[in-house]
């Protein structure tokens, strides 16, 4: 059973859903304008196995703090998760992050490498420079809440546009026009115009001694974060990709059960 319920990370307020109480924590972490119930079908069949599972909703996303009072951007999220980690007393969690969260949960094994029991990178921005025009665009697309552009945003990063229902646009679009979401979008978008790129963290992944055991997992059919990025990512880090097919930005989300089984399989290596 999943229970859901509010919490505090560094002063900030969070949702955490959960699953398990297995002796090893599994924390995800969702990307921009998703949330934590994103990860809804891979907590329980991983906490079946024997693991504690969390997701959390970042700040400005989801049912968690928006508004201006909080450093949007990678620093500040991956502040941010450790302050969840040291306030929850969580030692050596596997990380597994999904677009933006794998590029924060790649920024915090960067910060505490021996404190990482492993890292699981999904679809992974911030493996390396976007350069000034992919910024921009990534900004300007951020930046529109209205639900065509929620629509528009959902059938790219999800390869099977029947999955894309009225009830999930509905729900995408009122969560991510609640109150606070505007500002909070406008400095993540500000963020990524102007300086994720000072943040990228694959060169400092790659150079990790020792680095916690890693794996990448991209949809085929990617168009948000090509699987040419991960292909590259593998090159730089050497590490195993795991391609899913028929899947685009959210494979977890759309083949759950292969996902599940790659990340299972991945966690029990590990350790």
């Amino acid at each position: 059973m999943t229970i859901s319920y509010p919490a505090r990370a560094g002063g900030v307020l969070t949702r955490v859903l959960e699953a398990g109480a297995g002796p090893a924590t599994v924390l995800y972490l969702h990307g921009v304008g998703s949330r934590a119930d994103r990860w809804r079908f891979n907590l329980e069949p991983i906490a079946a196995a024997g693991y504690r599972c969390m997701a959390l909703d970042l700040p400005g996303h989801g049912f968690a703090q928006k508004g201006a009072a909080f450093e949007y951007g990678v620093p500040g999220y991956a502040d941010f998760i450790e302050a969840f980690l040291d306030e929850n007393r969580i030692e050596n969690p596997h990380l597994v992050g999904s677009s933006l969260g794998a590029h924060v949960v790649s920024t915090v094994a960067c910060r505490r490498p021996t404190r990482i029991r492993s890292l699981t990178l999904v679809g992974a921005t911030g493996m390396f420079p976007l350069g000034a025009e992919a910024r921009g665009a990534i900004a300007d697309r951020m930046l529109d809440c209205s639900r065509e552009g929620i629509e528009h945003k959902l059938k790219k990063v999800i390869c099977d546009a029947a999955l894309v229902t009225e009830a999930l646009i509905d729900e995408e679009w009122k969560i991510n026009t609640s109150p606070g979401a505007e500002d909070g979008f406008a400095r993540l978008s500000a963020y990524f115009r102007n300086r994720i790129d000072d943040d990228a963290v694959g060169e400092r992944l790659a150079a990790l001694r020792p680095a916690p055991p890693s794996l990448l997992v991209w949809g085929e059919e990617d168009r948000s974060v090509p699987l040419s990025i991960g292909k590259k990512a593998q090159q730089v880090l050497n590490v195993p990709l795991r391609v899913m097919p028929a899947t685009a930005h959210a494979p977890y989300w759309e083949d759950p059960e292969t996902f599940n089984a790659i990340l299972l399989e991945f966690l029990r290596r590990s350790g």
